[in-house]
């Protein structure tokens, strides 16, 4: 799949804009006196599309979760535009998300709402202009090849198009990067092809995305492969 649509990029400056836009900085983190992960470092910069690799359980799920400040962790900085996650109040990190979008496993999406209100969820809390809200609905279910559904019910849709409706709801708000957690996991490989295409389409119009997944036949995509194993990382690098 591919689409010409477009996705207008935030035009509110944020943080340092010469600063990486997430960066790991000797970070460490357990559950239960298990390490999930020890003593992790790097980045990822604007406009980069970074896939991080490794088998189910991982972490790489945690790892986005630090990257959006859920989670802290038990040693070592995040920094989410040049911002030290663990010196923001609980405001100004809830700012700092609205710069953020999330594709979760599984879509995450309410079964018992619309479409329509599934993308409209994060802006339908801080916006009360219907008539914008609307319109960046429309705008990013058009991206997504998904405009004909914005008055379906998930249950309505396929696995494939559930998710897409996710890449939606993550877009509606012009996130300043894209965190996909396994965004292909159990869809047939046409779907996990095409859903795969939209990020490139997004890299291609200057976004950062960041998208862990346990498939190392998605990993074609990337330009850039950070391997994570055992809590540690393995390589970083080009795919090539």
């Amino acid at each position: 799949m591919s689409t010409t649509e477009t996705v207008p990029t935030p035009t509110k400056p944020i943080g340092d804009p010469s600063a990486p836009v997430v960066a790991f900085e000797h970070v460490s983190i357990g559950f239960d006196g298990h390490s999930v992960l020890l003593n992790i470092s790097f980045q990822a910069r604007s406009g980069e599309m970074v896939i991080v690799l490794g088998p189910a359980g991982g972490g790489k799920s945690i790892l986005l979760k630090l990257a959006n400040g859920l989670i802290a962790p038990d040693a070592g900085r995040v920094r989410l535009f040049g911002l030290d996650l663990a010196t923001l109040t609980q405001d100004e990190m809830f700012d700092l998300r609205s710069h953020v979008g999330m594709v979760f496993q599984e879509s995450a999406l309410f079964d018992s709402i619309s479409v329509r209100d599934n993308v409209a969820y994060r802006l339908l809390e801080d916006r009360d202009d219907p008539e914008d809200v609307n319109r960046r609905v429309v705008e990013s279910l058009k991206f997504v090849e998904l405009e004909q559904a914005i008055d379906k019910f998930p249950a309505e849709l396929s696995g494939g198009m559930r998710r897409r409706v996710a890449i939606a709801r993550a877009l509606v708000n012009r996130p300043s990067i894209i965190l996909a957690d396994e965004p292909t996991g159990n869809l047939d490989s046409k779907t996990g092809v095409e859903i795969m295409a939209l990020f490139e389409d997004l890299y291609a119009q200057g976004n950062t995305l960041i998208v862990v997944t346990h498939e190392e036949s998605i990993a074609r995509h990337a330009r850039r492969i950070v391997r994570l194993r055992d809590g540690l990382i393995e390589s970083d690098g080009p795919v090539e």
